[in-house]
């Protein structure tokens, strides 16, 4: 469901009847003019359970927009949690029992632009393993400036995560589409999501070479984004598809920020792609999880901000090629997602993954 009104008690009673005695996951543009705090205490004197993140832009159908709110149903909930302090390492995953003859899916919003994502979701899975899905994406606004992105029934967070584990199947495709110019290198020396030493060198030297002799563009003080965009890194992977991570920016001592961590003496390729070969993969990751649904109730997808921006007025190719290839089969599954700052998915051999510059759709029956 989308909601365009801004009026609270408006949305509260839309939220409320759509999701009636289930839980709501709710999807924020973040140019919507609303008030998340009178939002979030609303919603608590509904006595509607909720989490929910602030994003660049949501989907809803066909269509991707910088206001509005796009709410799914969480059905059959076991547990809704939030953890603080992401960052710090300095939380306990809550413990939870697992009934062997049901299937479960754990869907969490995280602050995109914290430390330590990966860890969290190394804690999850040591928490959890391989007893449910996982499914979810990185919060946070489209200027990266960190601020209060992540939201349940206790407040407006950063630095944090919220999450829900439900009693239900889900089917799940991630494919990225992006390709190797060069490579492996050796990432030597990182901390958190800040590349330091490449190949014992200068990270943005070693980059900047390859990058500026396959684009034949050249970085200058201010450009470096518009490039980096088309040329992430790939954290190899046997006998999979890499993980891509997408350089942010580069700081004053020549080191690559990154979204999503890399830990030292990482093999990592230097990857570009182009609109046929992302929206290829886009069809793909939807294909994947349409073969293997059976009777899927929504469709929540969640795809890198990043894409759009490298794809620009043609991202709206790639929308379609997934929202067709899933109403192609299931033509009344609702589709609803967000544009993320990481996303966050199990996948192959069910290991969990943040990923950057990624298609990830979730079928959930």
């Amino acid at each position: 469901m989308l909601i365009t009104s801004t009026n609270i008690e408006e949305i509260v009673s839309a939220i409320s009847n759509h999701v009636k005695d289930n839980s709501a996951l709710i999807s924020l543009g973040e140019h919507t003019e609303i008030n998340i705090d009178e939002l979030i205490s609303k919603l608590n004197d509904a006595k509607v359970t909720f989490i929910g993140g602030l994003f660049p832009k949501v989907i809803h159908g066909n269509t991707i927009l910088e206001k509005g709110i796009v709410i799914n149903t969480l059905n059959d909930v076991e547990s809704l949690f939030l953890i603080k302090d992401i960052s710090k390492k300095n939380y306990q995953v809550p413990n939870m029992s697992f009934d062997n003859n049901h299937e479960y899916s754990l869907f969490t919003y995280v602050d995109g632009l914290t430390s330590n994502i990966s860890h969290y979701l190394s804690e999850l899975y040591e928490h959890y393993g391989m007893q449910t899905n996982y499914f979810g994406g990185g919060a946070g606004s489209l200027s990266l400036e960190q601020n209060p992105c992540v939201f349940n029934n206790d407040g407006f967070f950063q630095d944090a995560a919220v999450g829900c584990v439900m009693r239900m199947s889900s089917k799940i495709g991630v494919r990225h589409g992006w390709n190797k110019v060069d490579g492996p290198f050796i990432v030597t020396k990182a901390e958190g999501n800040v590349i330091k030493e490449i190949n014992w060198k200068n990270p943005f030297q070693v980059y900047k070479e390859v990058v500026e002799a396959h684009s034949q563009k050249v970085f200058t003080d201010n450009n470096f984004f518009d490039i980096a965009k088309g040329y992430p890194f790939g954290i190899v992977k046997e006998n999979a598809e890499c993980i891509v991570r997408d350089p942010l920016m580069v700081n004053e001592k020549g080191e690559l920020i990154c979204v999503g961590e890399l830990e030292d003496n990482t093999l990592v390729d230097i990857l570009n792609g182009n609109q046929e070969s992302l929206i290829n993969a886009a069809e793909m990751a939807a294909q994947e999880s349409v073969n293997q649904a059976q009777n899927p109730r929504k469709a929540i997808i969640i795809d890198c901000i990043s894409r759009i921006l490298f794809l620009e007025d043609s991202f709206h190719k790639e929308l379609t090629a997934i929202t067709q290839t899933i109403k192609r089969k299931y033509p009344d599954v609702s589709i609803g997602g967000a544009l993320t700052l990481g996303e966050i998915s199990s996948y192959g051999d069910g290991f969990l993954d943040f990923y950057n510059k990624t298609v990830v759709v979730g079928l959930f029956e």
